[in-house]
């Protein structure tokens, strides 16, 4: 079974996880979450790593949940369900809790899950071109996995925008929610991350890892029991006749019956 999740490092201490599905737009799956919290965790616990870059390979950045998935998900029973859909919580989880800093390169579109990784990054630089989106209203479900980190990251302020509409949007908008913390033109992605990267190896990595902490520990960061409410909240949400034929409608590949 081939990798999901791929892992670079230099010689300067900078590690590089890949979202490595490009042919599936790096969309998630059990396998892709079970190697994401692996690979974070085992990053954590490498002192000589001193940034981490989150990127994906391909045009998509994230397409949100995998078809497959979702689809297996569709036929578990409740408690199963849960455990299943967990995995993304426990993936973005293990990727905040990343003692290093972690630097979001997005070069294409992100929805769903997609902006949960946004999210947990400490800095986030993506391209002009992209759009991203909180799609799982459309579907009768909620974003509930993400929603910690999401709203950890813009705010509830300008989550109401988006959080509860499936709407699209741009890198303009998503620059004002918070959600990204710089546009660039394509070709300028790289160089964009680079001068990210390029002041923490100046800097003491202890002390650079001490200020991180020291950042959740003044502002308050996502806890354990926000995590579990929002998986609780999702388990709950899949169990209404909304997500049933809002699912079974996008696997049909034909309207939910509240579109218009």
């Amino acid at each position: 079974m081939a990798d999901l999740i791929e892992v670079t490092r230099d010689g300067r201490g900078v590690a590089t996880i890949w979202l490595a599905r490009e042919d599936k737009h790096n969309a998630l799956s059990a396998q892709m979450m079970q190697e994401l919290e692996a690979e974070a965790k085992a990053l954590a616990q490498e002192d000589g790593v001193r940034v981490v870059v989150l990127a994906a390979k391909g045009k998509t950045f994230c397409a949100g949940g995998d078809l497959a998935w979702m689809r297996a998900q569709f036929d578990m029973d409740a408690a199963t369900r849960r455990t299943e859909s967990a995995r993304i919580a426990t993936a973005l989880g293990a990727l905040y809790d990343l003692p290093q800093p972690l630097i979001g390169r997005l070069q294409g579109n992100a929805f769903g899950g997609g902006v949960g990784f946004a999210s947990v990054c400490d800095v986030t630089i993506g391209v002009e071109s992209l759009k991203m989106a909180l799609t799982e209203v459309k579907l009768g479900l909620i974003p509930a996995n993400i929603g910690p980190y999401v709203l950890a990251r813009m705010g509830a302020k300008n989550a109401r925008e988006v959080f509860m509409n499936a709407k699209v949007f741009g890198a303009d908008e998503a620059v004002r929610l918070g959600l990204l913390s710089r546009a660039v033109p394509f070709e300028d992605l790289d160089a964009a991350v680079e001068a990210e990267i390029a002041p923490y190896l100046s800097c003491a990595p202890g002390a650079v890892r001490d200020a991180k902490r020291l950042i959740r520990d003044l502002a308050g960061g996502v806890t354990q029991a926000q995590v579990d409410l929002a998986i609780d909240a999702l388990a709950a949400r899949w169990e209404t006749d909304e997500a049933r034929e809002g699912i079974g409608a996008f696997l049909d590949k034909r309207p939910a019956p509240w579109a218009q």
